[in-house]
């Protein structure tokens, strides 16, 4: 984005205004990291010092799905992912939109998203980052149910993992004893989007299969997951996950959220015959350390 379409933009009002900015790079990966810079930096001469510090979780969730292609084009001799760019997509429009708003734009937030990222540029701070962050993802994953769909088993794995992780990194700074039982106290600095931690709750770049697309066998993602994830995954979040979607669906204000697992196992866009196909992903053994971690953090 250039500082003309920048002075160009400033006569519209805020929705059409994020709704060019995306459109311009919707073909252009490098582009839609490049936005998402822009959006974090200073704004009519204001916001910088808050807004930047916030900027390395929002870089860690994309630029794994730059990294592996899910937002290459359509017509790509390998193309990205539809549902992927989907999602994508309306993380960096309501961004936008709420910055474009928060510069004097004509407008009202389009959705609660929408809302939710300006309360953030107005009053920056890790939970409503989150708010804002997660309203965005969750609002994105079910409009798109049905592109989900249509990716095979082990990306509908890893799209599940990945809203575990975001909507488990929320908590640990908006609902800390849900998060980490006795050890509350730790959870906000964990959690901190400001702060390097963030980066392995929502990069998830030592799991998350490095290319794309993938075929259908989970079981050696899920065996060869690094022994920190399974920890986390298995001996942290898996025994409080029922409740961690519960208390999104109420802090997000989307009651969506909570259909969206089922007595433990995440069920988005995953099928009952998904679970019997000679492994069941969500049910691993747990290692040592995680039946540890379960004892410890009741």
């Amino acid at each position: 984005m250039t500082a003309d379409s920048t002075t160009a933009d400033t006569a519209g009002d805020a929705a059409t205004v994020a709704a060019a900015q995306v459109a311009r790079v919707a073909d252009d990966p490098a582009g839609r990291l490049t936005l998402l810079h822009q959006l974090y930096a200073s704004q009519n001469g204001g916001g910088r010092g808050r807004h930047l510090p916030y900027r390395r979780a929002a870089h860690a969730f994309m630029s794994w799905q730059f990294r592996r292609g899910l937002l290459e084009p359509l017509d790509a001799s390998t193309p990205g992912s539809p549902w992927w760019r989907a999602v994508n997509a309306r993380l960096l429009h309501d961004t936008a939109e709420a910055r474009a708003l928060a510069s004097g734009h004509r407008g009202s937030p389009s959705s609660d998203s929408v809302r939710a990222g300006l309360e953030f540029v107005r009053r920056p701070s890790a939970r409503r980052w989150y708010r804002a962050h997660n309203h965005s993802i969750v609002s994105a994953y079910l409009a798109h149910r049905e592109l989900a769909e249509q990716e095979g088993r082990v990306e509908r794995f890893f799209i599940n993992l990945a809203l575990v992780r975001v909507l488990y990194a929320h908590a640990l700074v908006a609902a800390p004893k849900l998060a980490l039982g006795p050890f509350a106290p730790v959870a906000p600095p964990l959690g901190d989007p400001r702060l390097g931690m963030t980066a392995i709750f929502l990069s998830l770049s030592r799991v998350l299969p490095a290319t794309y697309p993938v075929g259908d066998d989970v079981r050696s993602f899920v065996e060869d997951e690094h022994s920190f994830g399974h920890l986390l995954d298995v001996g942290v979040i898996q025994p409080r996950v029922d409740r961690l979607y519960a208390w999104s669906a109420a802090e997000l204000g989307i009651p969506g959220v909570g259909d969206l697992v089922d007595q433990g196992i995440p069920t988005y866009a995953w099928r009952h015959a998904d679970n019997a196909l000679g492994h069941h992903p969500w049910r691993p053994r747990p290692s040592r350390t995680a039946r540890l971690a379960r004892a410890v953090i009741r």
